[in-house]
Protein backbone atom coordinates (compact mmCIF):
# COMPACT_ATOMS: atom_id res chain seq x y z
CA UNK A 1 0.00 0.00 0.00
CA UNK A 2 1.84 3.05 -1.29
CA UNK A 3 -0.81 5.71 -0.50
CA UNK A 4 0.45 7.08 2.83
CA UNK A 5 -2.85 8.65 4.07
CA UNK A 6 -4.82 5.50 3.22
CA UNK A 7 -2.15 3.35 4.85
CA UNK A 8 -2.22 5.43 8.03
CA UNK A 9 -6.00 5.11 8.25
CA UNK A 10 -5.80 1.35 7.78
CA UNK A 11 -3.04 1.11 10.36
CA UNK A 12 -5.07 3.20 12.82
CA UNK A 13 -8.12 1.02 12.26
CA UNK A 14 -6.08 -2.09 13.09
CA UNK A 15 -4.57 -0.53 16.20
CA UNK A 16 -7.99 0.44 17.53
CA UNK A 17 -8.76 -3.26 17.87
CA UNK A 18 -8.06 -4.11 21.56
CA UNK A 19 -5.02 -6.32 21.03
CA UNK A 20 -1.26 -6.05 20.52
CA UNK A 21 -0.02 -6.15 16.94
CA UNK A 22 3.50 -7.47 16.12
CA UNK A 23 5.27 -5.15 13.73
CA UNK A 24 5.84 -8.00 11.28
CA UNK A 25 2.10 -8.76 11.12
CA UNK A 26 1.25 -5.11 10.53
CA UNK A 27 3.86 -4.94 7.77
CA UNK A 28 2.40 -8.05 6.14
CA UNK A 29 -1.15 -6.74 6.35
CA UNK A 30 -0.24 -3.42 4.79
CA UNK A 31 2.28 -4.78 2.30
CA UNK A 32 5.16 -2.60 3.48
CA UNK A 33 8.42 -3.07 5.33
CA UNK A 34 8.76 -3.08 9.16
CA UNK A 35 10.73 0.15 8.80
CA UNK A 36 7.76 1.82 7.09
CA UNK A 37 5.53 0.61 9.91
CA UNK A 38 7.84 2.25 12.46
CA UNK A 39 7.72 5.54 10.54
CA UNK A 40 3.93 5.36 10.31
CA UNK A 41 3.70 4.70 14.05
CA UNK A 42 5.75 7.86 14.64
CA UNK A 43 3.38 9.81 12.37
CA UNK A 44 0.38 8.62 14.38
CA UNK A 45 2.09 9.65 17.60
CA UNK A 46 2.74 13.10 16.13
CA UNK A 47 -1.02 13.32 15.43
CA UNK A 48 -1.79 12.63 19.09
CA UNK A 49 -2.51 8.90 19.04
CA UNK A 50 -0.86 7.21 22.05
CA UNK A 51 0.70 4.13 20.44
CA UNK A 52 2.69 2.03 22.89
CA UNK A 53 5.51 -0.27 21.73
CA UNK A 54 6.73 -3.32 23.62
CA UNK A 55 10.07 -4.99 22.97
CA UNK A 56 11.01 -8.63 22.81
CA UNK A 57 10.31 -11.65 20.66
CA UNK A 58 6.53 -11.20 21.01
CA UNK A 59 6.62 -7.42 21.26
CA UNK A 60 4.47 -5.16 19.14
CA UNK A 61 2.23 -2.11 19.07
CA UNK A 62 -1.07 -1.23 20.68
CA UNK A 63 -3.19 1.86 21.20
CA UNK A 64 -3.49 2.93 24.85
CA UNK A 65 -5.36 5.62 26.79
CA UNK A 66 -3.71 9.02 26.49
CA UNK A 67 -4.25 12.48 27.91
CA UNK A 68 -6.75 13.52 25.22
CA UNK A 69 -9.46 11.83 23.18
CA UNK A 70 -8.20 11.23 19.61
CA UNK A 71 -10.55 10.73 16.65
CA UNK A 72 -11.88 7.17 16.37
CA UNK A 73 -12.45 5.05 13.29
CA UNK A 74 -15.65 3.02 13.31
CA UNK A 75 -16.71 0.23 10.99
CA UNK A 76 -20.27 0.10 9.64
CA UNK A 77 -21.69 -2.07 12.42
CA UNK A 78 -20.09 0.04 15.17
CA UNK A 79 -21.34 3.31 13.63
CA UNK A 80 -24.91 1.97 13.33
CA UNK A 81 -24.88 0.63 16.91
CA UNK A 82 -23.68 3.95 18.36
CA UNK A 83 -26.12 6.01 16.30
CA UNK A 84 -29.08 3.84 17.33
CA UNK A 85 -28.07 4.08 21.00
CA UNK A 86 -27.63 7.85 20.86
CA UNK A 87 -30.95 8.29 19.05
CA UNK A 88 -32.76 6.19 21.64
CA UNK A 89 -31.30 8.28 24.44
CA UNK A 90 -31.88 11.58 22.68
CA UNK A 91 -35.52 10.84 21.93
CA UNK A 92 -36.32 10.87 25.66
CA UNK A 93 -34.96 13.27 28.25
CA UNK A 94 -33.25 10.58 30.28
CA UNK A 95 -31.27 11.69 33.33
CA UNK A 96 -27.59 11.76 32.45
CA UNK A 97 -28.19 12.14 28.71
CA UNK A 98 -27.50 15.77 27.95
CA UNK A 99 -26.44 18.07 25.14
CA UNK A 100 -23.07 16.34 24.73
CA UNK A 101 -24.75 13.14 23.54
CA UNK A 102 -26.85 15.08 21.04
CA UNK A 103 -23.76 16.87 19.72
CA UNK A 104 -22.08 13.48 19.28
CA UNK A 105 -25.12 12.19 17.40
CA UNK A 106 -25.13 15.29 15.17
CA UNK A 107 -21.48 14.75 14.26
CA UNK A 108 -21.99 11.07 13.58
CA UNK A 109 -25.10 11.49 11.42
CA UNK A 110 -23.41 14.25 9.43
CA UNK A 111 -20.88 11.77 8.04
CA UNK A 112 -23.00 8.60 7.94
CA UNK A 113 -23.41 7.27 4.39
CA UNK A 114 -27.03 7.16 3.23
CA UNK A 115 -27.09 3.35 3.34
CA UNK A 116 -26.09 3.40 7.04
CA UNK A 117 -28.47 6.25 7.84
CA UNK A 118 -31.29 4.14 6.40
CA UNK A 119 -30.25 1.20 8.60
CA UNK A 120 -30.23 3.41 11.69
CA UNK A 121 -33.72 4.74 10.92
CA UNK A 122 -35.05 1.23 10.26
CA UNK A 123 -33.63 -0.14 13.50
CA UNK A 124 -34.97 2.76 15.53
CA UNK A 125 -38.43 2.41 14.01
CA UNK A 126 -38.47 -1.27 14.97
CA UNK A 127 -37.27 -0.66 18.53
CA UNK A 128 -39.38 0.29 21.55
CA UNK A 129 -37.09 2.01 24.08
CA UNK A 130 -37.59 1.24 27.75
CA UNK A 131 -37.57 4.62 29.46
CA UNK A 132 -38.58 6.09 32.77
CA UNK A 133 -40.99 8.96 33.14
CA UNK A 134 -43.87 10.36 31.13
CA UNK A 135 -41.94 13.04 29.30
CA UNK A 136 -42.90 13.63 25.69
CA UNK A 137 -40.70 12.04 23.05
CA UNK A 138 -38.96 14.13 20.39
CA UNK A 139 -37.56 13.35 16.96
CA UNK A 140 -33.77 12.93 17.32
CA UNK A 141 -33.37 14.70 13.98
CA UNK A 142 -34.90 17.81 15.56
CA UNK A 143 -32.34 17.63 18.34
CA UNK A 144 -29.39 17.14 15.98
CA UNK A 145 -30.42 20.11 13.82
CA UNK A 146 -30.65 22.31 16.90
CA UNK A 147 -27.41 20.96 18.40
CA UNK A 148 -25.54 21.66 15.17
CA UNK A 149 -26.87 25.23 15.15
CA UNK A 150 -25.84 25.70 18.80
CA UNK A 151 -22.33 24.45 18.06
CA UNK A 152 -21.99 26.45 14.84
CA UNK A 153 -23.52 29.67 16.29
CA UNK A 154 -26.11 29.67 13.52
CA UNK A 155 -29.56 31.23 13.71
CA UNK A 156 -32.60 28.93 13.71
CA UNK A 157 -36.11 29.23 12.32
CA UNK A 158 -38.92 26.94 13.45
CA UNK A 159 -42.62 26.72 14.17
CA UNK A 160 -43.59 26.64 17.83
CA UNK A 161 -46.78 25.56 19.61
CA UNK A 162 -47.30 27.12 23.04
CA UNK A 163 -49.00 25.43 25.99
CA UNK A 164 -52.41 26.86 25.02
CA UNK A 165 -52.07 25.62 21.44
CA UNK A 166 -51.09 28.95 19.84
CA UNK A 167 -48.77 28.42 16.86
CA UNK A 168 -46.10 30.96 15.95
CA UNK A 169 -42.98 31.24 13.79
CA UNK A 170 -39.74 31.94 15.64
CA UNK A 171 -36.23 33.02 14.67
CA UNK A 172 -33.70 32.61 17.46
CA UNK A 173 -30.06 32.53 18.37
CA UNK A 174 -29.76 29.08 19.99
CA UNK A 175 -27.63 28.99 23.12
CA UNK A 176 -27.95 25.57 24.80
CA UNK A 177 -29.99 22.36 24.80
CA UNK A 178 -30.93 21.21 28.31
CA UNK A 179 -32.60 17.98 29.41
CA UNK A 180 -34.42 18.29 32.71
CA UNK A 181 -37.69 17.31 34.35
CA UNK A 182 -38.16 14.48 31.78
CA UNK A 183 -38.09 16.88 28.80
CA UNK A 184 -35.71 18.60 26.37
CA UNK A 185 -35.59 22.40 26.26
CA UNK A 186 -33.83 24.99 24.12
CA UNK A 187 -32.51 28.14 25.77
CA UNK A 188 -32.25 30.82 23.08
CA UNK A 189 -32.41 34.54 22.36
CA UNK A 190 -35.69 35.22 20.52
CA UNK A 191 -34.99 37.85 17.85
CA UNK A 192 -38.67 38.66 17.35
CA UNK A 193 -39.29 39.22 21.10
CA UNK A 194 -35.84 40.72 21.66
CA UNK A 195 -35.49 38.69 24.83
CA UNK A 196 -34.33 35.31 26.15
CA UNK A 197 -36.81 32.45 25.94
CA UNK A 198 -37.02 28.72 26.66
CA UNK A 199 -38.71 26.32 24.23
CA UNK A 200 -39.92 22.79 24.80
CA UNK A 201 -38.41 20.72 22.01
CA UNK A 202 -41.46 18.46 21.66
CA UNK A 203 -43.38 21.61 20.62
CA UNK A 204 -40.79 22.69 18.02
CA UNK A 205 -41.75 22.00 14.39
CA UNK A 206 -39.38 21.71 11.40
CA UNK A 207 -36.33 23.63 12.68
CA UNK A 208 -33.76 24.65 10.10
CA UNK A 209 -30.53 26.60 10.26
CA UNK A 210 -30.64 29.84 8.29
CA UNK A 211 -26.91 30.02 7.58
CA UNK A 212 -26.65 33.38 9.35
CA UNK A 213 -23.94 33.34 12.01
CA UNK A 214 -24.09 35.22 15.30
CA UNK A 215 -21.87 36.06 18.26
CA UNK A 216 -23.26 34.36 21.37
CA UNK A 217 -24.82 36.68 23.94
CA UNK A 218 -24.43 36.15 27.66
CA UNK A 219 -27.40 34.33 29.19
CA UNK A 220 -28.90 36.45 32.04
CA UNK A 221 -28.15 33.98 34.83
CA UNK A 222 -24.76 33.01 33.38
CA UNK A 223 -25.88 29.37 33.14
CA UNK A 224 -28.47 27.83 30.80
CA UNK A 225 -29.71 25.29 33.34
CA UNK A 226 -30.25 27.95 35.99
CA UNK A 227 -32.07 30.15 33.49
CA UNK A 228 -34.33 27.24 32.52
CA UNK A 229 -35.12 26.43 36.16
CA UNK A 230 -35.99 30.03 36.88
CA UNK A 231 -38.18 30.19 33.77
CA UNK A 232 -40.07 26.99 34.61
CA UNK A 233 -40.62 27.94 38.23
CA UNK A 234 -41.82 31.37 37.24
CA UNK A 235 -44.53 29.85 35.03
CA UNK A 236 -45.66 27.03 37.33
CA UNK A 237 -46.85 27.00 40.95
CA UNK A 238 -44.35 25.54 43.40
CA UNK A 239 -45.13 22.94 46.02
CA UNK A 240 -43.22 22.29 49.23
CA UNK A 241 -42.77 18.56 49.76
CA UNK A 242 -41.77 16.84 53.01
CA UNK A 243 -41.55 13.03 53.03
CA UNK A 244 -39.99 10.57 55.48
CA UNK A 245 -38.71 7.19 54.24
CA UNK A 246 -38.16 3.99 56.22
CA UNK A 247 -35.01 3.07 54.27
CA UNK A 248 -31.31 4.06 54.20
CA UNK A 249 -30.59 7.32 52.47
CA UNK A 250 -28.44 5.60 49.81
CA UNK A 251 -31.32 3.35 48.74
CA UNK A 252 -33.79 6.22 48.53
CA UNK A 253 -31.36 8.50 46.69
CA UNK A 254 -30.78 5.81 44.03
CA UNK A 255 -34.52 5.61 43.26
CA UNK A 256 -35.43 9.30 43.32
CA UNK A 257 -34.91 11.66 40.36
CA UNK A 258 -31.89 13.88 40.97
CA UNK A 259 -33.86 17.10 40.38
CA UNK A 260 -35.97 16.44 43.52
CA UNK A 261 -32.90 16.94 45.68
CA UNK A 262 -31.03 14.77 48.16
CA UNK A 263 -32.70 13.20 51.22
CA UNK A 264 -31.11 13.79 54.62
CA UNK A 265 -30.40 10.77 56.85
CA UNK A 266 -32.42 10.66 60.06
CA UNK A 267 -31.07 7.30 61.21
CA UNK A 268 -29.27 4.22 59.86
CA UNK A 269 -32.44 3.01 58.15
CA UNK A 270 -34.41 6.20 57.64
CA UNK A 271 -34.18 9.53 55.86
CA UNK A 272 -36.24 12.62 55.05
CA UNK A 273 -36.72 14.61 51.84
CA UNK A 274 -37.63 18.28 52.02
CA UNK A 275 -37.78 20.00 48.65
CA UNK A 276 -39.69 22.42 46.44
CA UNK A 277 -40.97 21.28 43.05
CA UNK A 278 -43.38 22.17 40.27
CA UNK A 279 -44.35 18.52 39.76
CA UNK A 280 -48.02 17.57 39.95
CA UNK A 281 -49.31 15.49 42.90
CA UNK A 282 -50.09 12.68 40.45
CA UNK A 283 -46.51 12.48 39.24
CA UNK A 284 -45.05 12.81 42.73
CA UNK A 285 -47.26 9.98 43.99
CA UNK A 286 -45.97 7.66 41.28
CA UNK A 287 -42.33 8.62 41.91
CA UNK A 288 -42.70 7.99 45.65
CA UNK A 289 -44.34 4.62 45.05
CA UNK A 290 -41.37 3.59 42.87
CA UNK A 291 -38.96 4.11 45.77
CA UNK A 292 -40.22 0.71 47.00
CA UNK A 293 -40.18 1.30 50.75
CA UNK A 294 -42.50 2.54 53.49
CA UNK A 295 -42.86 6.33 53.53
CA UNK A 296 -44.92 9.04 55.23
CA UNK A 297 -45.98 12.27 53.53
CA UNK A 298 -45.86 15.20 55.95
CA UNK A 299 -46.87 17.74 53.31
CA UNK A 300 -48.55 18.79 51.08
CA UNK A 301 -52.03 17.66 52.00
CA UNK A 302 -53.10 17.34 48.36
CA UNK A 303 -50.33 14.81 47.79
CA UNK A 304 -51.62 12.79 50.76
CA UNK A 305 -55.15 12.98 49.32
CA UNK A 306 -53.96 11.78 45.93
CA UNK A 307 -52.01 8.88 47.45
CA UNK A 308 -55.12 7.85 49.38
CA UNK A 309 -57.20 7.92 46.18
CA UNK A 310 -54.50 6.06 44.26
CA UNK A 311 -54.28 3.39 46.98
CA UNK A 312 -58.04 2.88 46.98
CA UNK A 313 -58.04 2.56 43.19
CA UNK A 314 -55.28 -0.04 43.29
CA UNK A 315 -57.09 -2.02 45.99
CA UNK A 316 -60.27 -2.03 43.88
CA UNK A 317 -58.27 -3.29 40.91
CA UNK A 318 -56.86 -6.09 43.04
CA UNK A 319 -60.31 -6.99 44.37
CA UNK A 320 -61.65 -7.42 40.82
CA UNK A 321 -58.73 -9.67 39.89
CA UNK A 322 -59.23 -11.77 43.03
CA UNK A 323 -62.96 -12.22 42.31
CA UNK A 324 -62.26 -13.36 38.74
CA UNK A 325 -59.64 -15.81 39.98
CA UNK A 326 -62.08 -17.33 42.50
CA UNK A 327 -64.67 -17.82 39.78
CA UNK A 328 -62.23 -19.77 37.61
CA UNK A 329 -61.04 -21.98 40.47
CA UNK A 330 -64.45 -22.68 42.06
CA UNK A 331 -65.66 -26.12 40.75
CA UNK A 332 -69.29 -25.02 40.94
CA UNK A 333 -68.54 -22.02 38.71
CA UNK A 334 -66.95 -24.07 35.94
Amino acid sequence: MTDTPARLLTLLSLLQTPREWPGSELAERLGVSPRTIRRDIDRLRDLGYPVEATKGAIGGYRLVAGTAMPPLLLDDEEAVAIAVGLRAGAGHAIEGVDEASVRALAKLEQVLPSRLRHRVSTLQAATIPLTRGDGATVDPRTLTVIAAAVTGHERLRFGYRSGDGTETKRQVEPYRLVSTDRRWYLVAYDLGREDWRTFRIDRVDEPFATGARFSPREVPTGDARQFLSRSIYRRQPLTEVDVSFAAPVEAVRARLPAYLGTPEPTGPDSCRLRTTTSDSPEWLALRLALVDCEFTVRQPARLTDHLRELGARLIRATAVSTTDERKTTDPEKR
